[in-house]
């Protein structure tokens, strides 16, 4: 077995053999945009952007959500993980760019059936990885019977909670929306 350096983290990892590689890949090219329209309709779509709507009149944070069907051939090539991509799709939406760090993207990979929640550094301050992973599990259980929206919609409530609890508006205070509302479907 080979291992390769990561050098963004310096973690030791083994890499894919090439015919899981190739699978990979192929798993990639197999779905394409069609299949996150399908997963989220232009309905749902909208649900999801009014609950957006709804959650951040209620605190200063901003929430993103990202549906990719698959991920684009040079992650696949240089074999990164979907958390590596919802890292950097977090970069591209500029979720980080809020005035108080209190940015949260949630990130569905449907080629590998993937959840990634990532939040910027001043929600991770109050919140525990552990809840994080909670909500993804109960995001899981909604994708494994098909409710993408559903599942969407229990994150986007809990990922609310959160944000209301340490980031709650004071009455009268300003609440500039920073962030586009409406989910990205790629």
């Amino acid at each position: 077995r080979r291992f390769r350096r990561r050098r963004r983290v310096g973690e030791l990892v083994m890499a894919r053999s090439w015919p899981k590689r190739v699978a990979r890949l192929l798993r990639h090219r197999v779905v394409d945009e069609r299949s996150a329209r399908r997963a989220i309709p232009p309905d749902a779509l909208a649900r999801l952007t009014q609950l957006v709507r709804e959650s951040e009149a209620r605190h200063s944070g901003e929430i993103r959500v990202y549906v990719e069907a698959a991920l684009p051939t040079h992650f696949v090539l240089r074999d990164a993980t979907p958390r590596d991509r919802a890292i950097a799709v977090f970069g591209e939406l500029r979720t980080w760019d809020t005035a108080h760090n209190n940015g949260v993207l949630i990130y569905l990979l449907l080629s590998e059936r993937a959840i990634e929640i990532v939040a910027d550094r001043g929600v991770t301050a109050h919140v525990p990885d552990e809840e994080w992973r909670r909500i993804v599990e109960g995001m899981r259980g909604e994708f494994r019977s098909g409710r993408y929206e559903q599942g969407l919609a229990q994150a986007i409530d809990a990922v609310t909670r959160h944000l209301a609890q340490h980031f709650a508006l004071a009455p009268g205070e300003d609440n500039p929306n920073e962030l586009p509302d409406e989910p990205v479907l790629g």
